[in-house]
């Protein structure tokens, strides 16, 4: 191993994708209580997931998605870390870092992302501006930018769709 602590890639099995939503679950039902029961959307239907691994536990701590709504625009959205696992911001960035890059290595020419108010400051040091404030789901919100001269495209293969492994998805129970 090369000493680092997380690695971020794809989602690509059944069980990463099910670790994927089962954490977005947690984070943005029960935690943040943005969703009821679900954050599954049918922009799901078109999105990658991504996630961030701890190399010594195999576990997921962190997501994100990313889509192509129009040929070259890209969003990021649903950014999320395990509360266990929010001591600095190395996953965030780290996630980031690979949604923004393996967009650019798609084709992106536009990143955009909806942020959260309290991680604005965040997005801005990481090459981010904001071109409109909203209000989402009863909270306020950024319409971010990135600067994609600060996100250089990679090697990642996009692929084929329909990749809406979603479908398999077995929450787990709350005990």
């Amino acid at each position: 191993m090369d000493g680092k602590r997380y690695h971020f890639e794809l989602a690509r099995s059944p069980q990463e994708v099910n670790e994927y939503f089962n954490l977005r679950r947690m984070i943005f039902c029960t935690e943040q209580g943005l969703f009821q029961d679900s954050d599954v959307d049918s922009i799901d239907n078109i999105a990658y997931p991504i996630i961030a691994i701890e190399n010594e536990t195999d576990q997921v701590v962190g997501i994100v998605r990313i889509y192509e709504p129009e040929p070259g625009l890209w969003y990021g959205g649903r950014l999320g870390t395990h509360p266990d696992y929010r001591r600095g911001w190395q996953i965030g960035k780290g996630l980031i870092y690979k949604a923004v890059t393996t967009a650019n290595t798609w084709g992106c020419q536009r990143f955009l992302a909806t942020v959260q108010l309290q991680n604005v400051r965040f997005f801005q040091r990481l090459h981010w501006k904001t071109l409109e404030e909203l209000t989402l789901c009863d909270r306020p919100h950024h319409l971010m930018e990135a600067d994609l001269h600060h996100y250089p495209a990679g090697t990642e293969v996009r692929p084929a769709m329909p990749y809406n492994l979603y479908s398999t998805v077995q929450y787990e129970r709350a005990s």
